[in-house]
């Protein structure tokens, strides 16, 4: 009798596993995402699923259903995720859950849901969210993603509910990943700041962050690159994060004057990495845009920190 549930996290630079019997992890596994198509990113989420199987001494054959929390626009009812700009391959309509069903085998089903929802979903049900009814996550990575719980509830809207990385920070800004400009993501998604560090490289200003990466191994600029660089005073570096605190200051305060949230948790790649000094950062930056100072929202680290999307994505799949 299957009695696994998978739980997977797509982002644009890894493919984070889990399988959970019950409410308890026991197997994981993560994998670099592929630059090279979605072909590719489909064979590696199926690889990487078998893998946290072998971790946890299973197979496909013990594998009863399988969740996906990916970014993008999400048909849940079809598997089908498109307009994704930081996974190679799913600029266009994908059809990932069928195609992943398929390669591991009879009787496996599968939800898809929206990466940064799952993450909050994980958060709210087994994480940092846990004591309240009215809680943002924020998700600072490649991109910038959010996910709402409204009265115990995760808000999905009509398909697009929390996408805060895409809202204005400064009209007519910097260039975001999709195309528009003055956008949150556009200042904390690691992906564009990077593209912003290259700009600012290219017209002579001093950095180490590339110097780092190669140093490291790596073809961009992870959030590993980021802290090591703040950790040796990387004047770029540096400012770069300054632009993502003060944006990120800027959208939470506004957030909260509209919805009186309880709580926010900031994770993410990049929230994950510099943790509790970052989230204080963004507190107190928040506070002279606060309609309601005196009584701000309590601001908090992940719990499952780079385990909150799988873990989500598995609890969605268990039901």
């Amino acid at each position: 009798m299957a009695e696994l549930t998978a739980g997977v996290d797509l982002g644009g630079t890894k493919i984070q596993t889990v399988v959970m019997r019950e409410m308890d992890v026991v197997g994981t596994h993560r994998a670099a995402t592929p630059h090279s198509g979605a072909d590719d990113v489909i064979a590696e989420i199926a690889g990487a699923i078998r893998s946290a199987l072998a971790e946890a001494g299973a197979d496909t054959t013990d594998l009863g259903s399988v969740g996906i929390g990916s970014p993008g626009e999400i048909d849940a009812d079809a598997g089908v995720v498109s307009a994704s700009p930081n996974v190679p391959g799913f600029q266009q309509a994908v059809p990932l859950g069928p195609r992943v069903a398929a390669a591991l085998g009879d009787g496996v089903t599968l939800r898809i849901e929206n990466d940064v929802r799952v993450a909050m979903l994980g958060e709210h049900r087994r994480g940092a969210a846990r004591p309240f009814r009215d809680v943002l996550g924020v998700f600072v990575g490649t991109g910038v993603g959010g996910g709402l719980i409204l009265d115990g509830v995760l808000r999905r809207g009509r398909g697009a509910a929390g996408e805060i990385g895409h809202t204005i920070v400064k009209p007519d800004g910097r260039m975001c990943s999709d195309g528009r400009r003055g956008h949150l993501e556009a200042y904390a998604g690691r992906g564009r700041m990077e593209v912003h560090a290259r700009h600012l490289a290219e017209h002579g200003k001093h950095t180490i962050l590339f110097d780092v990466m190669r140093d490291k191994g790596k073809d961009r600029l992870s959030s590993g690159v980021f802290a090591r660089a703040l950790h040796e005073g990387d004047a770029m570096a540096e400012s770069l994060i300054d632009d993502a605190v003060w944006a990120l200051g800027v959208t939470l305060a506004s957030t909260q004057n509209l919805l009186d949230l309880e709580a926010i948790v900031i994770g993410g790649g990049l929230g994950d990495r510099l943790g509790r000094p970052f989230v204080d950062r963004v507190a107190e930056a928040m506070v002279p845009n606060l309609f309601v100072p005196d009584r701000p929202p309590q601001m908090l680290t992940t719990e499952l920190q780079d385990l909150s999307g799988a873990v989500g994505a598995a609890l969605l799949a268990a039901g």
